[in-house]
């Protein structure tokens, strides 16, 4: 396993897999980036290489947790850049690790080519996802088999009165079929992720959403945010909300997607990303795909 050397002296790992020109792929979780496998099939077309955040897959565990701070992992994808010998990077990020691609963004703007947030999470820029906003998702599943006991957990998690067994029932509502292939990637989920990053991630300091939202009104970069019609984490309105605070982006729901798009449709999300990827500076014509 690759592994390079970040500004502090920390020796990072990540992966690599496929052919063609490069994509760094930042993962959500925190959690070890296998769980991106092959992005349903992009690697045919594009050499990804999977970075694994502080803590998770082959990276140590920082000796200061400061350093899973989100805006101290954006130089860890710098140093990743800078490794690489990629002057101007294509950069792919999933739900939490759209927060690092943000803040990356608006620091490095003259070394992003393109950039693609699949999913993602919006607290970097201090966009909400609202109560509502999840209740309305939830509901398009309401003809599942699986559904009124994943909404009663629901509830339960909502009213902070959760189990563990609630916040196991209600994972249907990540995946676009709650069939073995998701059960399986669930399981894989529960075991690769690190909680001390995803807790450390949104530290105190982590975060100045008027300065990144600021920043990135400037960035000339094409964006592609890339929704999930039935995503509970990351529900169309706030991802869209998201999606115009940068000037050249354009937003895609992909119908029937959840959490993890290229899982549901492996071939819709390929064909969306790569068109977004391949394609020179200007706007998609979709709103959706």
């Amino acid at each position: 396993m690759p592994t390079f050397t970040s500004y502090d002296g920390a020796r990072l790992a990540y992966r690599e897999t496929g052919d063609g020109a490069p994509l760094l792929c930042v993962p959500g979780g925190p959690q070890d980036s296998r769980y991106l496998s092959d992005l349903g099939g992009l690697a045919a077309q594009r050499r990804l290489i999977l970075l694994d955040l502080r803590g998770t897959g082959g990276s140590p565990a920082p000796e200061d947790p400061a350093a899973y701070r989100c805006d101290r992992l954006v130089d860890d994808v710098e140093a990743l850049r800078a490794h690489l010998g990629l002057e101007r990077l294509d950069l792919l990020a999933h739900c939490a690790g759209a927060n690092v691609a943000a803040q990356y963004a608006a620091r490095h703007p003259e070394r992003l080519a393109r950039l693609a947030l699949i999913t993602p999470s919006t607290r970097a820029v201090g966009v909400d996802v609202t109560a509502d906003d999840r209740w309305a998702t939830a509901r398009l599943r309401r003809d599942e088999p699986w559904f009124d006991e994943a909404y009663a957990a629901l509830e339960a998690v909502v009213a902070g009165t959760a189990t563990g067994e609630h916040v196991r029932a209600i994972a249907p509502f990540f995946y676009g079929r709650w069939d073995d292939i998701a059960r399986a990637h669930r399981a894989a989920e529960d075991e690769q992720k690190n909680m001390d990053a995803v807790q450390g991630l949104g530290a105190d300091g982590a975060f100045d959403p008027a300065a990144t939202r600021a920043a990135l009104a400037g960035l000339d970069t094409p964006v592609l945010v890339l929704a999930g019609e039935y995503d509970l984490n990351s529900p169309p309105r706030p991802v869209t909300e998201l999606a115009a605070l940068f000037p050249e982006s354009d937003v895609v729901v992909q119908p029937r997607a959840g959490h993890f798009p290229w899982l549901d449709d492996a071939d819709r999300f390929v064909r969306t990303t790569a068109a977004f990827l391949d394609r020179p500076a200007g706007r998609l014509s979709p709103s959706s795909s």
